[in-house]
């Protein structure tokens, strides 16, 4: 009976929490425009605490970079992960990657990987020889635990354009 209560408690927490996290990411979406740069600010939330706070719930997170340009690449500067403290944890770009029109990549951080925190995020940079239409920028959180599953997805949202 005890292990039904969880599972039913636990349940309801991420029906809430996707409602409320739903809105909240949402909150970043803009209109389509053009840029040839921009570094962008995107939420992971590599646990979240349900109950009385004294059980973490792990999650799994991908930031998907996509070019949604029909016609010119784009190139990826920088893909910063930090805390949340801010702290950088690791940088996942050493290279530039160069994404063509139309095309997609991710960063993958693992559900057991919580060196972020609940306040972890990316800091993505990039840039275009040409004015293009801006990137899709996100990252999806998914976790399972019990039998139940909990996915949601944050916007990124323009912190600085390029100059």
């Amino acid at each position: 009976m005890k292990q039904r209560s969880y599972q039913h408690h636990l349940v309801m927490f991420c029906i809430v929490f996707f409602i409320l996290v739903s809105f909240t990411c949402a909150w970043g979406a803009s209109e389509n425009s053009l840029s040839d740069g921009q570094k962008v600010y995107v939420s992971v939330y590599s646990n979240i605490y349900y109950g009385d706070r004294s059980k973490s719930f792990n999650l799994a997170a991908m930031l998907s970079v996509r070019n949604t340009d029909q016609k010119y690449p784009l190139t990826i500067l920088q893909a910063s992960y930090y805390d949340s403290e801010g702290s950088l944890v690791k940088e996942y770009v050493k290279d530039p990657i160069r994404l063509a029109p139309m095309a997609s990549t991710y960063i993958y951080v693992k559900e057991s990987d919580t060196s972020g925190g609940s306040g972890a995020n990316f800091i993505v940079q990039w840039k275009a020889d040409h004015m293009i239409n801006e990137p899709i920028i996100e990252c999806l959180m998914t976790g399972l635990a019990a039998g139940q599953g909990i996915s949601f997805i944050c916007n990124g949202r323009v912190i600085e354009e390029h100059d």
